[in-house]
């Protein structure tokens, strides 16, 4: 008789067999097509790949004079598998004079870094001092894993120009996980032009394979070094800066919240750009860089903003430059149109103060006396015209189109990171503000360059720029040359405004009369014609001071805008920093009675509260 259980039990055995045949089958597999980890361990026992860090490009202001250079640095490199269990920690500690709290944390730290492998060099300690480099390379032998790095680290020059230049940091996790290039340990540009550059400045970085023996001992190159790759250095950057310009516009502001940008109108290249309060940027190098920059962000004075791209302010009266060049334009008013000011606007029982000048006047006069009367009554009409627009919101859109175009309500496109883009209202916004109820009286302020309008001090002085070109700009940019390569069309290409060019003279002549007999006149010089136009900015403390002009009238050479906070009128603080930058400028120096001017401004001290800083 058949015995089936016996039968059922070889096929269940039989069954297993097959099954533990397969499991390994599958395993192999995947050991040896699929799983890369004896391969890398194979080869971490027979290469050593050591990476050649290329040279960071040099920086120059525009006049050939060194701003960021490179010097050379040791870190201190460990490859984990090799280290585990055959170091010595306490010898290590007392050779780096560190704590063995600090390395084992150092140790937990990088093997949790995104992206680390026990097989490749992981960062353990970085920017060591030639002295503490000579220390510890004598007794490198006895510290299997550990290795001596060579790169270099970024040194700036001069203690100017901070948030141009920008500084370099270690790499953070999402720097790795966004680009491939990086590892652990690595530098990158985070502020500035190190950041925006970073691809151009970088380089390449190059690879030396070298051959190990059993022992892990280093041999020599591997195939006399027929798959190393030389490192390549990293692209110079000639910035659009004037040094000797900068360092004046930093002495200017000196104890003092505000901006300074100027800009050549020919090109669209910053000639500076001044914040302040600002910072030396070389206290943000060397391993004090995470100290200092901490130290920094904890000041209520905020060095670290750059207030030229980042900071919002009400531009003041030196919009009513825009506005004269949109109701030229738009046929609301022509040059010859007048209208009275009798201490300001006044219609409906809605009030807009001014100071006292003649009345009525037209629009020469009325830039050259920066009359808020004038300019209310222009936008008035322009929003109340329902004949030429058929409505208030396409009057506002029409109005705002015209803003865009000068440069006003988004990013102009300068090559730093962080710009702010301002706001220039439009109708969805006073229609979702005043529930479509509003009209020209609603929002009248804003002619005058005060209410809802918001620029930053680099778009003023763009505007400036445009004012003095009669109708374009180039995106400002402040990198003049990249080594091998020509600019970014982006920078090259020219912007033309909405409005024409023989309502750009209008506004130029109503500058140039603000500077001979009106709001600017310690702009005013025997040498060359200046344009200008002061703005006294409203603000819940003192009035911001603030001037936008250019020079000469007819040959522009630079553009400019200095914005102080709580600096009161144009003309106390606006207008003869404006001035004296652009006679150091034009002239490549200033007089003897213009340095002691600029060293009494350099003394001034506002007083800010907390809520101004």
């Amino acid at each position: 008789m058949k015995d089936y259980g016996l039968e059922n039990r070889r096929f269940v055995v039989g069954g297993v067999a097959i099954a533990i045949v397969l499991v390994y089958i599958v395993r192999l597999f995947f050991l040896q097509l699929m799983s890369d980890d004896y391969k890398k361990n194979a080869d971490s026992n027979a290469f050593f790949k050591k990476i050649e860090y290329p040279s960071r490009g040099v920086i120059t202001d525009r006049n050939g004079k060194l701003l960021v250079y490179n010097q050379p640095a040791y870190d201190i490199m460990v490859v984990t598998r090799e280290a585990r269990g055959r170091t010595d920690t306490t010898e290590l500690c007392q050779a780096l004079g560190i704590t063995r709290e600090f390395f084992i944390e150092r140790m937990e730290k990088i093997k949790r870094t995104p992206g680390y492998s026990p097989f490749t060099q992981q960062m353990f300690m970085s920017q060591l001092s030639d002295k503490e480099f000579s220390m510890f390379q004598e007794k490198i032998f006895r510290f299997p894993g550990f290795y001596i790095q060579r790169r270099s680290i970024r040194q700036y020059q001069y203690p100017y120009a901070a948030h141009v230049l920008g500084d370099m940091a270690e790499v953070s996790p999402a720097d790795i996980e966004e680009d491939d290039y990086y590892q652990p340990g690595d530098y990158i540009g985070k502020l500035g032009v190190e950041r925006s550059y970073e691809q151009k400045l970088r380089g390449e970085k190059g690879i030396q394979i070298l051959l190990r023996d059993a022992h892990g001992r280093v041999q020599g190159s591997y195939q006399n070094g027929a798959f190393d790759r030389r490192p390549v250095a990293g692209k110079n950057l000639t910035l659009s800066l004037d040094l000797e310009l900068q360092a004046l516009g930093e002495r200017l502001l000196e104890g003092k919240i505000g901006s300074i940008v100027a800009i050549e109108p020919s090109t669209g290249e910053v000639l500076c750009m001044v914040s302040s309060p600002t910072y030396d940027p070389r206290i943000m190098v060397g391993r004090q860089r995470s100290k200092n920059h901490s130290m920094l962000v904890r000041d209520s004075w905020k060095p670290l903003l750059n207030r030229s791209i980042m900071g919002l302010y009400p531009p003041g009266s030196t919009f009513k430059t825009t506005q004269a060049l949109t109701f030229l334009n738009e046929g609301v008013i022509s040059p010859g149109t007048a209208f009275s000011c009798n201490r300001g606007f006044n219609f409906r029982g809605l009030h807009v103060g001014c100071h006292g000048h003649s009345s009525p006047l037209a629009l020469v006069d009325a830039i050259t006396t920066s009359c808020n009367g004038y300019f209310c009554w222009g936008l008035y009409y322009m929003i109340g015209s329902k004949s030429k627009y058929g409505s208030v919101q396409n009057a506002m859109n029409r109005w705002r189109d015209y803003m865009v175009s000068m440069g006003f309500g988004y990013r102009l496109g300068i090559d730093l990171p962080g710009e702010k883009r301002g706001l220039i209202p439009n109708a969805d916004f006073y229609d979702e503000a005043y529930r479509k109820s509003w009209n020209g009286l609603t929002i009248i302020s804003i002619s005058i360059g005060q209410g809802e309008v918001n620029a930053t001090p680099l778009q003023i002085a763009n505007l400036g720029a445009t004012i003095a070109n009669r109708g374009y700009y180039y995106v400002p940019h402040v990198v003049k040359r990249i080594e091998g390569e020509a600019l970014d069309t982006t920078y090259t290409r020219r912007r033309y405004t909405m409005a024409g060019r023989s309502a750009y003279e209008t506004v130029v002549a109503g500058m140039r009369g603000a500077v001979v007999k009106g709001t600017c006149r310690a702009a005013n010089r025997s040498d060359y014609e200046v344009c200008g136009k002061t703005g006294t900015a409203q603000n819940r403390g003192h009035d911001h001071s603030v001037f936008m002009g250019f020079a000469p009238k007819d040959d522009p050479k630079i553009a400019i805008a200095v914005y102080v906070e709580n600096g009161g009128w144009g003309a106390d603080y606006g207008v003869p920093l404006g001035s004296l930058m652009m006679e150091q400028y034009i002239n490549g120096k200033l007089s003897e009675e213009s340095e002691r001017k600029a060293e009494e401004f350099r003394q001034r001290r506002i007083a800010y509260g907390t809520r101004n800083r």
